[in-house]
């Protein structure tokens, strides 16, 4: 198990909230991930960073900040709304000149691909409030990210990683499983955190295929998906109702119309998407689905 280690002059992780008044709030998702020695094993999971550009959303005290400033990445950049945290951590900035820039930003707005030179990556304990969202805009952006190593609610984790015909199958495991290989790296008991959150937490390590769809074909996918899992409890024939045309469909897929969406592997899905965008020109014009299914 890796040590930590503590730069000089830097106050103690376990005092950066007392100091600053950072106490965790419900509103913005926070659980404070405050165990040194944890931060410095989730540093590892992405593996070697080296000349890496890697993108922190939600930094709070800093605990992973520091892990990952310990490894020879070639910047590191924080996203946080919380101005007391932009407070605790300008430290952090003083103590790794040039290699840490902290930005008063809105995750769900910021552009990482555009402000983060390549190779980048994203390493981050998510806020729990905006971890889907997140990572679903990642996905479409896969191409451009080497390696995502995200935190979350042990549930999100096994949404993203879950198997066909198991409970947690759904729209979020065929988008992350068909643009990337998904696994969960590590698992966390809520006592790990300050304040302690309900469930049990899960770091999720995700790292694109190196073929991608294009953006039509990803917006077909997000299409599909939404209909078949929307209405999960029905046969194919009927959930995929509304993107016209489902009996030919799924003839032409050569898949069931009595078959039901978590039976389906990602191919099925892979093959459903290319098929319906072949009768789309631009998908994104079609009225959206109502999604019943947990994204």
């Amino acid at each position: 198990m890796p040590e930590a280690t503590q730069v000089h002059g830097l106050t103690p992780l376990a005092g950066v909230v007392g100091k600053y008044g950072l106490d965790a709030r419900k509103a913005l998702g926070q659980h404070f991930l405050l165990d040194e020695v944890l931060c410095a094993r989730i540093a590892l999971l992405p593996g070697d960073l080296a000349g890496r550009h890697v993108l922190e959303v939600g930094p709070g005290p800093g605990g992973l900040t520091r892990a990952l400033l310990a490894k020879p990445i070639a910047h590191l950049t924080a996203v946080e709304l919380d101005d007391r945290a932009i407070i605790a951590l300008a430290e952090v900035v003083e103590a790794h000149p040039g290699r840490l820039s902290v930005l008063r930003q809105d995750a769900m707005k910021f552009d990482g691909v555009g402000q983060l030179p390549a190779p980048r990556q994203v390493v981050a304990n998510l806020p729990y409030n905006v971890g889907t969202p997140l990572l679903i805009g990642w996905l479409r952006q896969a191409a451009q990210w080497e390696r995502l190593t995200l935190m979350f609610q042990e549930e999100v984790a096994f949404r993203i990683t879950a198997a066909p015909q198991t409970e947690h199958y759904g729209r979020l495991a065929v988008l992350a499983q068909w643009v990337a290989s998904c696994s969960i790296g590590l698992r966390l008991p809520p006592g790990a955190f300050r304040p302690p959150p309900r469930v049990h937490s899960a770091v999720v390590v995700i790292t694109p295929h190196a073929e991608q769809p294009g953006p039509a074909l990803f917006r077909a996918m997000e299409r599909v998906t939404a209909a078949a899992f929307g209405q999960r409890r029905k046969m194919l024939r009927g959930s995929l109702k509304s993107l016209g045309g489902a009996e030919a469909l799924l003839a032409e897929c050569g898949i069931a119309g009595d078959r039901r969406a978590e039976e389906l592997p990602v191919s099925a899905f892979d093959a459903l998407a290319r098929a319906w965008l072949a009768r789309h020109s631009d998908p994104i014009q079609d009225a959206p689905v109502q999604d019943g299914d947990q994204t």
